[in-house]
């Protein structure tokens, strides 16, 4: 049994197909990880503000003269 070209090309488009579908899911992926990031530190920063307009501890000082 002999390896034909067509055999081979045949399967290198079987490859080749696997292989754009994982890049593909895998871009999906990235992506949606990236704009799960940028969400997260939009919230921390809109809570951190928040936090720091509602106030904190107050320290008084008075002068001793």
């Amino acid at each position: 049994m002999a390896i034909e070209r067509s055999d081979l090309e045949a399967k290198f488009r079987r490859v080749q197909s696997a292989v754009d579908d994982t890049t593909t899911t895998v871009k999906n992926a990235g992506v949606a990880l990236a704009i799960a990031g940028v969400v997260v530190v939009v919230l921390v920063y809109f809570l951190g503000r928040r936090r720091g307009r509602k106030g904190g501890a107050r320290l008084e000082i008075y002068r001793l003269s």
